[in-house]
């Protein structure tokens, strides 16, 4: 009984690390999409196609959901975070806070755009009749509705699916997009998911280093090479303080803050 026991506890400790980690958020909020869509959508009607990698002129781009029907094409980007979330629709980045901790992460708007036009290519078809849709499960709750469009939302995928009743496609062509979806996706599993992982950590990488490219011309003074993160090892890049008795100075933070707040003092001095 003592040996069952154990056994149980170490599957539930790592059954919650696995939830906790970005990657199995991801995943549990596509479960949760994926359940609302079966559960309260007629599959007769509306056609279920998830985890879609499809290959772009730069590498891949991968598609949490789409949602084929007469009544249009839908491309579902699912963002399973919690905390208050604040953005506007033009806005590059939005804000997640926690109380007074806040973190920023792309707009999921010009995100999923990448998604819809991509669609549109393979498929052939124009790229207004594809609908982005942005949806936010867990406990995030967005504080900025009125600057966000009906398409972005916490709550009511399903009601907002609903909503387009003009039919666009005939059902002919619905089965035709399904079967260009299916012969044009890359083969699903673990190899092309960790080949579009990598694809994503080399354009964060080239961003990166353009950011600190662009931060040295605008701060000659400051133009040495950055250091590594003593702790990590990830190349560290430079930051402003904004509160504090050093607000206003320049410092060297490690990339993966706030899992990792390793800082390089810079000596401002002449």
């Amino acid at each position: 009984m003592t040996y069952v026991f154990a056994v149980f506890i170490v599957l539930f400790l790592v059954v919650s690390v696995i939830l906790k980690s970005p990657w199995g958020k991801g995943k549990l909020g596509e479960f949760i999409v994926n359940l609302s869509t079966r559960l309260f959508l007629d599959k007769a009607t509306y056609h279920l196609v998830k985890n879609i990698t499809l290959p772009t002129e730069d590498g891949t781009t991968q598609i949490d959901h789409v949602i084929v029907s007469r009544h249009g094409i839908f491309v579902v980007e699912t963002k399973n975070m919690g905390g208050a979330i604040y953005g506007g629709e033009g806005q590059r980045q939005w804000t997640q806070a926690f109380g007074p901790n806040k973190y920023r992460f792309q707009n999921p708007l010009h995100q999923n755009y990448k998604h819809t036009r991509t669609l549109a290519e393979i498929l052939g078809v124009p790229h207004e009749t594809i609908k982005s849709v942005i949806v936010f499960v867990g406990n995030a709750k967005l504080k900025t509705k009125d600057k966000l469009p009906p398409n972005v939302m916490d709550r009511g995928l399903v009601v907002y699916i609903k909503s387009h009743q003009e039919e666009v496609l005939a059902e002919e062509q619905v089965q035709q997009v399904l079967a260009m979806i299916e012969d044009n996706r890359l083969a699903r599993g673990l190899r092309t998911d960790r080949e579009h992982v990598n694809h994503v950590r080399d354009i964060k990488a080239k961003k990166q280093v353009a950011r600190i490219s662009s931060e040295r011309t605008e701060t000659p003074s400051l133009a040495g090479a950055p250091p590594p993160c003593a702790k990590c090892g990830e190349t560290m890049v430079l930051r402003t303080a904004k509160r504090g008795p050093n607000a206003g100075s320049r410092f060297w933070g490690c990339p993966r803050y706030p899992k990792c707040r390793t800082m390089v003092k810079i000596d401002s001095s002449p």
